[in-house]
């Protein structure tokens, strides 16, 4: 990361000019110097990037909420060339991309930007794992999900997610597994306490419960999703009299 290397580099240079200056008996000044002019640079840095990465992230997320998708998209790949700077900046913007392509059903030019996304966005690792589930690669898979529950370990989803794809690869017990380890993690949560009864039971697991969430993870068919929304209107659709 540049912002790293720019200010190891500073805080040196400084560490070097007080030693040389006031001698070796004053390592400690210099070392003091090298500390403060290193976390001041890295923190100077930091600012700048993060301003220049909003002032690009704010209005392509507009754009993309408004379902100006190709503007959205172009703005997002346009932030890449900060990744360098900063940690983590690179991954974040590439989680953000496979969203939207992972939303909008374009899985294949979704898969690449998931694989490089950002481990702690466990929305986006639950798109990964789900990617890894239809192309068969059930170990990646496993891999993809265990990383994001370490780094989110309380979002009921993930597990009742991860518990889903289990059971859909024919690993009903494993399923289980995961299911009652988020129990252990979020007592008392009713959607888990339900899925973990149906898969002990040998049921389909019922992720309604979970809403839209649920639903970007594209893993029920489109009747299924138009059931529900249905339902979500009352059970009937309005009728505009003209």
């Amino acid at each position: 990361m540049y912002n790293l290397l720019i200010s190891a580099g500073a805080a040196i240079a400084v560490f070097l000019v007080v030693l040389l200056a006031a001698g070796t008996s004053y390592w400690w000044a210099a070392l003091l110097g090298a500390m403060v002019v290193f976390m001041a640079s890295f923190l100077i840095i930091s600012r700048i990037i993060t301003k220049k990465l909003e002032e690009i992230m704010e209005p392509a997320m507009k754009d993309i909420q408004a379902q100006r998708f190709e503007k959205g998209i172009r703005d997002l790949k346009a932030a890449l060339r900060y990744g360098k700077w900063q940690i983590y900046v690179e991954s974040q913007i590439n989680s953000a991309i496979g969203m939207v392509y992972f939303v909008r059903r374009e899985f294949g030019t979704a898969f690449p930007y998931l694989e490089k996304g950002f481990f702690k966005n466990w929305v986006t690792m639950g798109m990964l794992g789900v990617t890894y589930m239809k192309k068969n690669k059930h170990d990646k898979m496993k891999e993809t999900f265990d990383k994001a529950l370490m780094a989110s370990p309380k979002e009921s989803l993930l597990y009742a997610l991860y518990g889903y794809c289990l059971n859909e690869i024919g690993e009903n017990v494993k399923a289980c597994e995961i299911v009652a380890k988020g129990l252990t993690k979020l007592p008392g949560d009713d959607n888990l306490k339900q899925n973990l009864e149906l898969l002990r039971e040998g049921k389909k697991m019922k992720m309604k419960g979970y809403g839209e969430m649920w639903l970007q993870f594209h893993l029920e068919s489109m009747a299924t999703i138009q059931k529900q929304q249905m339902a979500a209107m009352g059970g009937k659709r309005r009728i505009i009299r003209k």
